[in-house]
């Protein structure tokens, strides 16, 4: 039980410590590429459908976070776990400057993380120089306590790049882990 107390404590730390300088971004000139809160509001309610009750909520949070994103992912991903686990997706990155980008994602997670699920999921991206700077890995803390159905939502980083998945997930998933996403122009099964 001590361990497992540690290392939430160590996962809470690593979330304070990693995620403290990406607070709200400051407004710059380039503010027309980026989305509004309505603009995505409105693309995740076309998107998650009837799924989508607390979306508006998730993303007001997400934006009082970290900004306006200049980028967003809407696709579908599936994960498993029993202490490691992997999750693969699939989606369609859209910008208002750079048009729109095919994109798939896999990657493995450690932690005290049990189950499985499948998910829409919207993706806010912040910070994006280009289109294919999203091809890297993204690390970051996930914790799930779902049955049956949920919504969530994490954050990831890697080079001043941040990477928040909106996730309306079905199935059967609790815990906290520690992993990373890694975005590729292809699919493939390799989650390293």
């Amino acid at each position: 039980m001590r361990i497992v107390l540690r290392t939430i404590a160590f996962a809470v730390a690593l979330i304070g410590w990693g995620l403290g300088p990406l607070a709200a971004q400051p407004a710059d000139p380039g503010r027309d590429q980026k989305y509004s809160p309505n603009e995505l509001v409105n693309a995740g309610h076309q998107f998650f459908g009837t799924l989508s009750q607390g979306l508006a909520s998730v993303i007001e949070k997400a934006v009082g976070n970290w900004g306006q994103p200049n980028g967003y992912v809407l696709g579908q991903e599936a994960g498993g776990a029993i202490v490691a686990g992997l999750r693969y997706g699939d989606g369609t990155l859209y910008t208002k400057n750079a048009g729109d980008l095919r994109v798939y994602w896999q990657g493995p997670s450690v932690g005290f993380d049990w189950g499985g699920d499948g998910a829409r999921t919207m993706m806010l991206i912040y910070n994006l120089p280009r289109t294919d700077a999203v091809y890297q890995r993204f690390a970051g803390i996930d914790g799930s306590a779902y049955f049956i159905g949920g919504f969530g939502m994490t954050a990831l980083t890697a080079n001043n790049i941040v990477v928040v998945p909106i996730r309306s997930g079905v199935g059967l998933r609790l815990g906290a882990n520690i992993g990373y996403l890694k975005f590729t122009p292809d699919a493939t099964w390799n989650p390293f």
